[in-house]
C-alpha cells in the first residue's frame, strides 16, 4: 500500500513539530523505523547551512526514537551514488528539508534519486517534505522569475513547472501566514486551471493519501481551488 505524503509549511526539526513528527514514525508501523534526512534542497546554501540541517535532522529523530542516517546529496552527481540510492530506498520514513525547490527538482530529474523516492512511496514509506521539500512532491512546484542582476524573485507572473507528482494536481504555498494574504492569494490565482493550491502556515502540515488529507500543528491550511477559498485547522480534514 502506498506511504502517506506529508507537506510541512515550516518548522522542520523543531520541538514545535515534534508531536506531529512522533506521528509519522508511529505511521511506520516500525517500533524503530528507519529515518532518512535528505538536505539537498539547502546544498546551495554553503556547506555549513547544508550540514546544519542534516545535523539537526538526526538529532531531532533520533530524540523521538529513531534510526537516523543523514543522505548528502548535494547536486546530480551525488544523486546516482548508490549507497545514497539504497539508503532512501530502504528507508520507513525520508525527510525532506527545505531551501530551493528548483535546485532540488534538478537534483530529482537528473538523477535516479527521484525515482527511487516514488518507489519508496509505492512500497509504504512515508514521505515528508518542508517548505522546498513539500513544493517538490506534489503535482507542480511555482518557478519564481527573477531579476538576473540582483537575483530578486518577482511574484508576477508565476511559471508552473512539473513537481515529484506524488500528489497529482496539488501545488504548495508554504510560509502562508508569513505574507499578506493579498500576495500569497494573487501567487494562488496562478495556478493552472482545475490545480489545487495548499497554503501551509509555518508550524503546521497536512497529510494526505489516496486524496484524503488532515491538518496538524498551529496554524491553518488554507485551500485554493480557483477562487473558492476554505480553510481547515487542526485535526480537521478535507478532499484534494
Amino acid at each position: 500500500m502506498r506511504g502517506p505524503v506529508a507537506l510541512v509549511g515550516a518548522g522542520e526539526f523543531l520541538e514545535t513539530m515534534a508531536e506531529f513528527d512522533r506521528g509519522l514514525l508511529a505511521a511506520t508501523g516500525r517500533q524503530r523505523p528507519r529515518v532518512v534526512i535528505l538536505p539537498t534542497a539547502s546544498a546551495n546554501d554553503g556547506e555549513e547551512v547544508f550540514g546544519g540541517w542534516a545535523d539537526r535532522g538526526v538529532a531531532h529523530f533520533s530524540a523521538l526514537g529513531a534510526e537516523v542516517e543523514p543522505v548528502m546529496v548535494r547536486n546530480v552527481a551525488e544523486g546516482h551514488d548508490p549507497a545514497a540510492l539504497q539508503a532512501v530506498g530502504e528507508a520507513d520514513l525520508v525527510y525532506l528539508s527545505g531551501g530551493d525547490p528548483r535546485h532540488l527538482l534538478r537534483v530529482f530529474r537528473g538523477s535516479p534519486l527521484g525515482a527511487v523516492l516514488v518507489e519508496a512511496n509505492a512500497r509504504g514509506a512515508v514521505l515528508a517534505g518542508c517548505s522546498a521539500g513539500a513544493m517538490a512532491l506534489v503535482g507542480r512546484s511555482m518557478d519564481f522569475w527573477s531579476l538576473p542582476k540582483l537575483r530578486v524573485p518577482l511574484p508576477f507572473p508565476i511559471r508552473w513547472q512539473p513537481a515529484l507528482g506524488l500528489v497529482e494536481g496539488i501545488a504548495v504555498l508554504p510560509h502562508y501566514d508569513a505574507f499578506p494574504e493579498a500576495l500569497s492569494a494573487c501567487m494562488a490565482l496562478q495556478a493552472p486551471r482545475g490545480g489545487v493550491v495548499l497554503g501551509i502556515d509555518e508550524d503546521t502540515a497536512v497529510v494526505g493519501r489516496n486524496g484524503a488529507w488532515q491538518v496538524h500543528g498551529a496554524g491553518r491550511v488554507t485551500v485554493w481551488r480557483g477562487r473558492r477559498r476554505e480553510r481547515f485547522r487542526q485535526g480537521e480534514a478535507f478532499r484534494a
